[in-house]
C-alpha cells in the first residue's frame, strides 16, 4: 500500500517570488510551532509571560475538538489572554491565538497589524494545522517584525518555514535538546540554518518579551 505524498506549504500558500519585500511598518508578532511534548512546554512558556507582550500565534499539533479546551486551560493559568483562533481574528498585544485542530492557520497583513485566516486544506508536512504554513505566512506578512519559535516535536514540520522567516529577517529561536521531549523539529530547523538562537525551555519566554523591543530592527 503506497503512502500518501508529503505535501509542502505550497499547497496552501504560494512561495514568495524573488525580490525583497519592504516592511516599512508593522506591529511585532510572535509565531510558535510545537508538537510532541508541546502542551506542557507551552504552559511553561505562556505562564511566564507578563500581560503586555506582542501578539502571539501558535500551532500545536492536536486533533480537532481538543484545541479549544487546551486554550481555555492555558487562559485560566496565564496573565495573557489565550483562546482558539477564529477566522478573521486580529493578532494583538496580550493575546495568544491557538490554531484549531484540523484546520490550517495563516497570518495576513491588515494595515499596520495582522489578522489570521483559518482555512481547510490537505495536511502539510503530514499535519493540519501545520507549523510550516503558519511560519511561511509570518515570513511573507511580517518579515523582520516577527519572531519565530520552534519547540519540542517529532518530525520536521516548521523547519522549512522557520528558515523562510530567518531569510525574511525575522528573529528565530529553537528550544534546546536537553529540555525537549522530542528534539526532532528544532534539530531539523537548526540543521537547515534557520535558527539564530537556541534556548532552554525556561528561557523561551525571554524571546517573546523581547520581541516588541526588537521590532523592525
Amino acid at each position: 500500500m503506497q503512502a500518501s505524498p508529503k505535501l509542502s506549504a505550497d499547497i496552501i500558500i504560494p512561495p514568495k517570488r524573488s525580490g525583497a519585500t519592504l516592511f516599512t511598518s508593522g506591529e511585532a508578532v510572535v509565531a510558535i510551532g510545537t508538537s510532541t511534548g508541546g502542551t506542557q512546554a507551552l504552559e511553561v512558556v505562556l505562564k511566564a509571560l507578563p500581560a503586555e507582550v506582542a501578539g502571539i500565534v501558535i500551532v500545536q499539533h492536536m486533533p480537532e475538538k481538543f484545541t479549544a479546551t487546551f486554550a481555555e486551560r492555558l487562559h485560566s493559568t496565564c496573565r495573557i489572554e489565550v483562546r482558539e483562533a477564529r477566522n478573521g481574528d486580529r493578532v494583538k498585544p496580550g493575546l495568544a491565538l491557538l490554531a484549531p485542530g484540523g484546520k490550517h492557520m495563516l497570518m495576513k497583513r491588515n494595515g499596520g497589524g495582522y489578522c489570521v485566516e483559518v482555512v481547510d486544506g490537505p495536511p502539510v508536512s503530514r499535519h493540519r494545522p501545520s507549523v510550516d504554513v503558519l511560519f511561511r505566512s509570518a515570513a511573507q506578512s511580517a518579515g523582520p517584525n516577527a519572531t519565530g519559535i520552534i519547540m519540542t516535536g517529532m518530525g520536521d514540520d516548521g523547519a522549512i518555514g522557520l528558515r523562510e522567516m530567518f531569510d525574511a529577517g525575522a528573529h528565530t529561536v529553537a528550544q534546546d535538546e536537553s529540555s525537549c521531549v522530542v528534539f526532532g523539529m528544532p534539530k531539523v530547523a537548526i540543521e537547515l540554518g534557520g535558527v539564530k538562537v537556541v534556548l532552554p525551555l525556561t528561557r523561551i519566554h525571554e524571546a517573546i518579551v523581547a520581541a516588541r523591543l526588537r521590532q523592525g530592527s
